[in-house]
């Protein structure tokens, strides 16, 4: 492999200096699959970015290279980050949705001279793995923890906590009874459901058990967090007035229409709804939906890839389209814009992304459901980054 990546920086240098102008981005995703709506939105979120603003930096043009990976695999991620660095000569990579991806194609980075700009994985430690990771995505801490304040001020006391066993799922858990506890709240109970689980009946049995007043819950978004919200209805949990708190994943906007009723008046924080009022929402959101064809499926993980966009083409002018991928990751330490969900910048110690968290409410406008904006908690770093 250390042969093979010295030869592809060979001809990569050799490239550079014919004047090649082609910078090639290659984007790892679940493009079919259960999870193939994300990958979509990975693909919407980019050519929103190049609808907006042009293929080209400088004389550089924008080359994506997509490759799928329908579920979770860290050993083929890491087979298609080789892939994607050795076989095709890409200068930048980016999308991974699940956090074992991510993590498993990081130690590929610094030897490619590859930097990696990670639209949706939402671990903490991903940026640990390698100096050469920035993230647009979020993650669970950061939308996880402001929950906490949520339901202290609505006086609930007694918590149950229900997350997917995975990376994410233990850090949103970890954040939000953290966050709890130190606020006077009480976790009666704890639960980590397999990522496979399907049948959630006994889960919200337990849940009816416990005596607690609320349930936080994380679920990667996708089939599982319909099947959830609709097992917490159909068990009788919201009737009963057990509240169903969660981080957005729960909410996507692309199953608000299944979810209709059953989840309305339900509170989730986040980093972005598609309702959110800005002149730059709106044009993100026209974009997006056009080269989709069907506004419902818009969803998260599109602003995650714009905003990667971002910070892609402002790497490619900062090196001249050079492929020197410390200049590229130094040049968007500090980096401030304005993203279709508010004010955002890259922190220079950990290039995770600071940005506002949501709390927003399911409510129907029209004859569609939203993600209503209500409060916002500005300016959220993460609080589970722990330097290394």
């Amino acid at each position: 492999m250390r042969k093979l990546l010295q030869a592809t920086a060979a001809i990569a240098l050799m490239a550079t200096a014919a004047g090649a102008d082609t910078i090639k981005v290659g984007v790892v995703g679940p493009f079919s699959g259960s999870a193939a709506l994300q990958g979509r939105n990975f693909q919407a979120g980019i050519e929103a970015w190049f609808a907006l603003n042009g293929k080209t930096v400088g004389d550089h043009e924008i080359e994506i290279i997509y490759r799928d990976l329908p579920a979770a695999d860290p050993a083929q991620s890491a087979a298609l980050t080789q892939e994607l660095v050795v076989g095709e000569g890409v200068q930048y990579l980016a999308g991974y949705y699940y956090t074992p991806d991510a993590m498993a194609a990081a130690p590929i980075l610094e030897e490619a001279n590859v930097p990696m700009v990670v639209f949706n994985a939402a671990t903490s430690a991903i940026v640990n793995a390698s100096p050469y990771v920035v993230r647009t995505s979020f993650t669970t801490w950061q939308t996880s923890t402001p929950m906490a304040a949520v339901a202290r001020e609505r006086g609930i006391n007694k918590i149950i906590t229900v997350v997917s066993d995975y990376g994410p799922g233990t850090d949103s858990e970890t954040a939000f009874i953290k966050a709890f506890t130190d606020q006077g709240g009480e976790i009666v109970q704890s639960i980590r459901m397999p990522m496979s689980t399907t049948d959630f009946s006994p889960i919200m049995q337990r849940i009816k058990d416990s005596g607690a007043e609320a349930v936080f819950a994380f679920l990667p978004a996708g089939p599982q967090t319909l099947g959830f919200m609709q097992s917490y209805v159909e068990n009788g949990l919201k009737e009963s007035g057990v509240a169903l708190l969660a981080p957005g994943d729960l909410t996507q906007e692309s199953d608000l229409g299944a979810l209709g009723p059953n989840a309305e008046g339900m509170l989730t924080t986040f980093h972005y709804a598609v309702s959110h009022d800005s002149p730059e929402n709106k044009a993100f959101v026209e974009a997006a939906t056009g080269w989709l064809g069907n506004a419902n499926e818009l969803s998260f993980p599109a602003v995650g890839a714009f905003d990667g966009m971002h910070v892609i083409a402002h790497m490619i002018e900062a090196t001249g389209g050079e492929q020197d991928a410390a200049a590229a990751v130094e040049s968007v330490k500090g980096l401030e814009w304005v993203s279709p969900r508010g004010p955002v910048s890259i922190n220079p110690e950990n290039r995770h992304i600071t940005q506002n968290i949501y709390l927003r409410e399911v409510a129907k406008e029209g004859e569609s459901w939203i993600n209503k904006e209500i409060q916002t908690f500005e300016n959220q770093g993460d609080p589970g980054w722990v330097a290394p």
